[in-house]
C-alpha cells in the first residue's frame, strides 16, 4: 500500500445513537475505543432504542469520563449521569443479543424521556461489559451493533457523495476509523491491517439501514431516502446494503490520526 494511506479520522460514540466525538488520538484494545457505546437508550422492556426510531437522539452530545457521562442538547440544562446511579441489573437486548446491563439512573431516564417524548431508560454496560462478539466469544463488546470498530475509506464516501449528488458527512455512517489514500471500497478486500503498533482483523462488511438517512447535524431524516437509496443501487449484496467494514482489534496500542495504514492481508 502507498505510504500516503493514513488513518485520517477517529471517532467514538459514548452513547449509542447520540452525537459522536472526533478524536486526535486514542488507546485501542480488543473491545475498541474507550467509552465507545458504553451507554445506551432502551425502552421499558430493556430493548435497545436508536436513531432509527428516534432520529433526534443524534443531536444529543455525550461527554464521557471515568465517573460517568454528561448529556447536553440545545435548549436543555446539561445533565451529568454518574456511574454510581446505575444500581439495578437489567437483561437488555441489542438486535438478537440478550445480556445483562445496568439501570437505575432515574434522573437520566426522565431527561431523555422528556426530550424524546416517550418513556425510555438510560443504561450502562457496567465497569466490565458482560457481552461478547458472536463470531469471536473471546472479544468483549459494548452496546455497539455487533463488533468493536467500524472502518470506512474516505474515498468510498467520496464515491457515494458523487453518486448522490451532494456532499455527505462521514458522521452519518458512524465509523470509528477513517482511512484516506486508498481507492474507493479498497477496504472490502482487506483481511488484516496495521495502524501504528496495532493490528486489526476485518471481520465482515457492515450492513446499512435507514439510520444512514438521518442528518447528524439536524436529527431529521432525508425526504429522498438518501444515501440509502443510492447505496442500494450499487452496494446491495445477499447480506444487505454494504458500506464499511466491521473490525476487531488484536491487542492494545495507541492510535493517532495521521498514522500510516498498512494492509497485511
Amino acid at each position: 500500500m502507498s505510504i500516503s494511506s493514513v488513518l485520517s479520522a477517529l471517532y467514538r460514540y459514548p452513547v449509542k445513537s447520540m452525537r459522536g466525538q472526533s478524536l486526535a488520538a486514542s488507546p485501542v484494545s480488543p473491545q475498541g475505543l474507550p467509552f465507545d457505546r458504553n451507554w445506551m437508550v432502551a425502552d421499558r422492556a430493556g430493548n435497545f432504542v436508536t436513531g432509527r426510531t428516534y432520529p433526534q437522539l443524534v443531536t444529543v452530545g455525550a461527554t464521557p469520563s471515568d465517573d460517568g457521562v454528561t448529556l447536553s442538547v440545545a435548549g436543555r440544562t446539561d445533565l451529568f449521569v454518574p456511574n454510581t446511579a446505575f444500581t439495578l441489573p437489567l437483561e437488555t437486548k441489542v438486535w438478537s443479543d440478550s445480556f445483562p446491563a445496568w439501570q437505575g439512573a432515574a434522573e437520566a431516564d426522565d431527561w431523555i424521556s422528556s426530550f424524546v417524548g416517550t418513556r425510555l431508560k438510560f443504561l450502562w454496560t457496567g465497569a466490565a461489559t458482560a457481552r461478547r462478539v458472536k463470531l469471536d466469544p473471546a472479544v468483549p463488546l459494548s452496546f455497539a451493533d455487533g463488533f468493536p470498530l467500524l472502518l470506512i475509506g474516505q474515498a468510498s464516501l467520496d464515491d457515494l457523495s458523487a453518486k448522490v449528488g451532494r456532499p455527505l458527512a462521514m458522521e452519518r455512517f458512524r465509523p470509528n476509523l477513517v482511512v484516506s489514500g486508498v481507492e474507493a471500497f479498497a477496504e472490502d478486500g482487506w483481511k488484516r491491517i496495521r495502524i501504528g503498533g496495532a493490528t486489526f482483523r476485518i471481520a465482515k462488511p457492515c450492513e446499512r439501514c435507514v439510520f444512514t438517512t438521518v442528518d447528524p447535524a439536524t436529527g431529521s431524516k432525508s425526504l429522498d431516502q438518501e444515501p440509502l437509496r443510492t447505496l442500494a443501487r450499487y452496494r446491495k449484496t445477499p447480506e444487505g446494503v454494504i458500506f464499511g467494514q466491521n473490525v476487531i482489534p488484536e491487542g492494545m496500542a495507541e492510535l493517532v490520526v495521521g498514522m500510516p495504514v498498512e494492509v497485511l492481508e
